[in-house]
Order: structure tokens, then sequence, then C-alpha cells
């Protein structure tokens, strides 16, 4: 049976898939194909159920709750870091709701926690990849950035005006932000579903405890990261609570939902479930 992942190009992913991709554990007589696209993309293929498994962001879970389940691995929480709004020069995080911002897409966790933060925002959909240059070429005031732009603006001589990672932890005592998670088509019924539940947990697994090869694979999808950088953001976004969300992680899913919905940012509240 081919089971298709879609996930992003990027270390994180590329790490967590590294021993399914190459055969170093068992799976099951599935086999699987690698879908690879930016995160807002899959969010709106997942809108059609295109993929029996993808990556998406949690934001966009409401609007596919219908088709799909959430995988209890395979989570992107941000824990006491995350997505952030970078400029040129430093200002008042107050001041967002006056200024253009550039985003990565509305179905984004990021662009919902920038909501959360800031209600009133002017903003402009570009590329996720493209967003720092954006900034530094002046076409917007600020840009809300994901993935490895959150170790290089620095690099690029923009300045964090919030960590929206952080400003979560401090106002929910403690939570990660979630961001990413995998999620499974119900269509393949509860059995099949538990199946390949098990075996993305143990690629996930094999990567953490041979940690060297799966980051030396998961270099090709780094973007220009060098190995350190790399190694640092996929530690960020692999860890435990990728393994399995826990408490901590289904609790702060729970709670981010529940205040975009309460503040009318998402049309229902989910009822989640975990596979």
């Amino acid at each position: 049976m081919i089971i298709r992942v879609a996930h992003s190009p990027d270390s994180d992913d590329a790490f967590m898939f590294y021993a399914i991709n190459q055969k170093k554990i068992d799976t099951k007589g599935y086999e699987f194909v690698d879908i690879l696209s930016d995160i807002e993309t899959l969010n709106r293929e997942a809108l059609k159920g295109t993929y029996e498994v993808s990556a998406i962001s949690i934001h966009a879970f409401p609007y596919v709750a219908d088709k799909y389940a959430l995988l209890s691995s395979g989570a992107s929480m941000g824990d006491n870091y995350g997505p952030m709004v970078v400029a040129k020069q430093p200002f008042d995080p107050k001041e967002l709701k006056n200024k253009k911002i550039a985003v990565p897409g509305t179905l984004t966790s990021a662009f919902l926690a920038l909501k959360l933060f800031e209600p009133n925002i002017d903003y402009v959909v570009i590329p996720f990849d493209k967003i720092i240059e954006e900034v530094k070429s002046g076409n917007v005031d600020a840009g809300l950035i994901i993935h490895e732009g959150q170790l290089t603006y620095q690099d690029e001589g923009l300045v964090c005006i919030v960590d929206l990672g952080k400003w979560w932890h401090e106002k929910t005592g403690g939570l990660p932000l979630p961001l990413g998670g995998n999620v499974i088509r119900k269509d393949l019924g509860i059995e099949i579903m538990k199946e390949i539940s098990e075996i993305l947990r143990e690629s996930i697994k094999y990567s953490l405890t041979h940690r060297e090869e799966a980051v030396e694979y998961a270099l090709k999808f780094a973007r220009g990261m060098d190995k350190s950088k790399a190694d640092k953001f996929i530690g960020m976004y692999v860890n435990d609570l990728t393994v399995d969300y826990g408490e901590r992680g289904k609790k702060a899913i729970q709670l981010f939902l529940k205040e975009a919905y309460e503040k009318g940012f998402i049309p229902n509240m989910p009822e989640i479930t975990f596979i």
C-alpha cells in the first residue's frame, strides 16, 4: 500500500523521516512516498484531503478535522522560542498595528500567533523564504519569519521585534507554542492509522538515537545553514514533544485553538483526537 507523506523540504522534517526514507526501520509492507512542499501549500492541499499523511499548521487543523486526525507524534513546538517578527530597526511591538508585515501564509500557526498577539495588522503574504529579503529591501516594514530564518535573521542585519514563542510561553505560564503537526486521513481506517502512526514514531525515535547520521542526511535540506546551525535548528523542533505531544503539548494545542476560536480567528473548535 502506497502512503504519500507530504512535508516541508526542511532539515527538521527530513530528520524526522530519515529512517523511513533510507529504509532504516521496518515499514510493515507500506511504501512511503515523500511529497515536498512549503507549509502553506500543504495546508491548502489538506483542505482537499489530497495526501494520506501530511504535515500541516496547527492553525489549519480546524479546517481539515473532518478529513484528518492528528498523529500523536511529529509535532513542531516552539518551547520558549518560535516565529519572530523582525525588522531593519527596532520599534515597540505595540507599533505593529501601524506597520506593513510580510507573513508566510494565512493558515500558518505563525500567522495565528501574530493575530493573537496583535489582532489589527496590515499584512501581505510572501513565500517564507523571501520574507527576509522583502524586509531588507524596505518593501515591508517587518516580516514574520519561520523555519531557519529564526537562526539567520541577525546575519542579515535584522533585529527581533517580538519572539511569539517567548510571548506565548510567558502568557500561558510555560506552555510551548504549537506550530505544526502530522495528520492522517480518517478514511484509511483506525487499524491502518495506528500502524502508520507507530511507524512514524519509530522513524523519529531512530533519528534521535542515531543523531549524527540523521543530521548528515538532513543537511541537504538545510538551505544554506552550516552543520552547527542545522543541528541547533533540528534540536529546536525535533525533540521529546515530537515523539509524543504529552500532556503539555496537548494542553497547548487546546488553549491555542480555544483562544483563536473565542476571538473569531477560526470557524470552529474541533474535537481533537490523537492517533
